[in-house]
């Protein structure tokens, strides 16, 4: 039985060196949230986890970095960045905040595509997490 059969997530496959892309990812980031369509979802916050997995232009550095942080995507400006549209208001749907969170990511115009996993971690007793997963495009790209 394979990893996909037994429901392993399996690390994608998105770095490539012949079209100078870059795997820029957030792994696991578990944030409380204001999320859900019930009352008792709007009453109290429940914890999620969040999983990026970016796609990134090398551009213009074809790899040479020069060792300066304004020449990659920052992971910590990402986690900023979501947990500040996380902390802005109540949001109802799973779908939405990964919408929200993928355009997020999509502002940065070397950011080719970007995946995003929204799981809700304590909304059923006998599953680990429901959610979704979704991947955008950059239409700049």
């Amino acid at each position: 039985m394979t990893g996909s059969q037994m429901g392993l997530v399996q690390p994608l496959n998105i770095a490539d060196a012949r079209a100078a892309i870059r795997h820029v990812f957030v792994r696991d980031l578990v944030l409380e949230c204001s999320i859900g369509v019930h009352q008792f979802e709007r009453e109290a916050l429940q914890r999620v986890r969040i999983n990026l997995d970016l796609a990134v232009r090398e551009g213009e550095t074809n790899g040479n970095l020069d060792d300066n942080l304004a020449n990659v995507v920052c992971y910590e400006e990402l986690t900023t960045g979501v947990r500040d549209l996380i902390s802005r208001e109540h949001v109802n749907l799973v779908e939405t905040l990964a919408e929200d969170v993928a355009a997020l990511c999509l502002n940065d115009k070397r950011v080719r595509s970007a995946r995003v996993r929204i799981e809700k971690l304590d909304i059923l007793k006998d599953a680990v997490s429901v959610g979704v997963e979704i991947e955008r495009f950059n239409p700049e790209t």
